[in-house]
């Protein structure tokens, strides 16, 4: 973050100073955390009411771990006297106005030795983490470039990625996330984006939304938002996503598989481990790429990080080449481990909703092959709304068409998973269900054998990114959880 004096704080937030003498002049030099253990010297933190844990609690701890200064709601008197803080009325609103005052400051190049500032916006129902990690990775070797740590994209994470920005950063990517009409026009007010990609529009999240057009409105909302003379990067092969060309203020350009995208995949293929090459074709180039991701569903979001690239003026052959030697980044995202007994766990079990349980269980299919078995290791799909129970028998109706050898339904709000496949025509000990995570595992503990492909899919409230961690054997830190989400504990991913 670029240095801030306390005053410089005050006035972004419209806070007061406690105590009242404190020195205006005070610097905050360091990262902005919301986590005291997170806290360096010369830090802001953020002290947010939590849940299990309020944050003003720990505000004399994490100054003295070094913090220079608190963002607080409240006066807080350390065994030391006054915490030295910046009083508001709304800690996470005060968080947002100084981001965007910090953002502000970096686009009009008022910082000395600032370079160009490129703010991309990325939603979408799925593929958001994905494509801001292709994103990251293809846009670095052009210059500093500064994205979400795993799926900071709310009204939290996202103000604390700006915030990490400063006078060298060119490339600035925020994953926006919502669960309502309303989320993304205030995420985007915060940081208006110079290229805003949107990827699909899906059923995640459609309890909250109350129904797909209304998810479609929501995902507009970033169109809408971008900064003047800013591009919005479509999907053509979602017609929902398409038709945001006629909110977008300035110009469009497309991806897709279809004829007419400005940006193609063509050729796609899958090998055998589930990893997806196709050939990227615009503006009558082609090059090849060849992804480390598994599923062919990563291929749209390749595409989505390759026009944003190609837009921010990198070659395509450039493009191209970084793609094919990207990495997943993010935990729990199709992750893949091969085990030293032979088994092969597909962790994806961050968050889910009908679509991308779809491409993960395609994923599984084509990984397992005909010669593996296959387990399908599912949880509930959270805040689907009146359709949840047919979206979850859809699926059971779906392992059973995919040939997965058997399928373990993990809790009750999952439960009519198994009942589609029983309907299906599944039999015997094809389907097993579990009451809760772990029965889960220890059922898999004594079913796994040298071979198994194994699928770990839920949404996140759902808790199997606990078993997708005991699968592979790594123990989670205690604050991985508060860590992943900045919402703390307990909070279901946005859409």
């Amino acid at each position: 973050m670029i240095a801030l004096t306390a005053a410089e704080v005050l006035a972004a937030t419209g806070g007061r100073l406690h105590p009242a003498d404190l020195d205006p002049a005070r610097v905050v030099h360091g990262p902005v955390v919301v986590d005291s253990r997170r806290v360096a010297p010369g830090s802001l933190f953020v002290a947010l009411p939590g849940e299990r844990s309020d944050g003003h609690d720990h505000a004399a701890a994490a100054v003295d771990a070094g913090a220079s200064l608190v963002l607080a709601a409240r006066e807080v008197q350390g065994p030391d006297g006054p915490v030295p803080s910046v009083v508001v009325p709304d800690v996470e609103r005060a968080l947002g106005d100084l981001a965007r005052t910090v953002l502000l400051r970096l686009r009009t190049d008022d910082e000395p030795g600032a370079t160009r500032l490129n703010v991309i916006g990325v939603t979408g129902s799925v593929g958001k983490t994905t494509t801001k990690d292709l994103l990251a990775q293809v846009l670095t070797p052009s210059g500093p470039t500064v994205a979400p740590v795993a799926s900071f994209n709310n009204e939290i994470g996202l103000p604390l990625t700006v915030l990490r920005a400063d006078e060298s950063t060119r490339f600035l990517v925020l994953e926006m996330g919502a669960s309502g009409l309303g989320h993304l026009t205030y995420l985007t007010d915060i940081a208006p984006p110079d290229v805003a990609a949107v990827l699909v529009v899906g059923s995640a999240h459609l309890g909250e939304f109350g129904g797909i057009e209304a998810v479609a409105r929501a995902k507009s909302e970033i169109v809408e938002g971008l900064a003047p003379g800013g591009v919005a990067v479509l999907n053509a092969d979602d017609p929902r996503v398409a038709a945001m060309a006629s909110k977008a203020p300035g110009d469009v350009v497309t991806f897709g598989s279809t004829t007419g995208a400005d940006v193609r995949s063509t050729d796609v293929r899958v090998d055998r481990a589930g990893r997806a090459s196709f050939t990227l074709a615009t503006a009558g180039q082609s090059h090849p790429v060849t992804l480390r991701l598994v599923g062919e569903h990563h291929v749209h979001n390749a595409l989505a990080a390759a026009t944003v690239a190609l837009r921010l003026g990198i070659e395509p052959a450039e493009v191209a080449e970084r793609l094919s030697v990207a990495d997943a980044l993010s935990p729990h995202r199709m992750h893949v481990v091969d085990r030293p007994d032979g088994v092969t766990v597909i962790d994806d079990s961050y968050n889910a909703n009908p679509d991308s349980m779809r491409a993960a269980l395609k994923a599984l299919a084509t990984v397992a092959g005909r010669d593996r078995r296959s387990i399908a290791v599912l949880g509930e799909m959270l805040e689907l709304g009146p359709d949840s129970r047919a979206a979850h028998e859809a699926l059971g109706l779906m392992v059973v068409r995919l040939n997965v050898a058997l399928t373990v339904v993990v809790g009750a709000g999952a439960h009519a998973i198994a009942d589609g496949a029983n309907r299906e025509g599944s039999w015997g000990d094809e389907v097993v269900v579990a009451d809760d995570v772990d029965a889960a595992g220890d059922f898999l503990e004594s079913e796994l054998a040298s071979g198994d492909v194994v699928l770990v899919k839920s949404s996140y409230g759902a808790g199997l990114w606990r078993l997708g961690d005991r699968l592979v054997a790594a123990e989670a830190p205690p604050a991985r959880r508060h860590l992943d989400d900045p919402r703390g504990p307990g909070a279901e991913p946005l859409t």
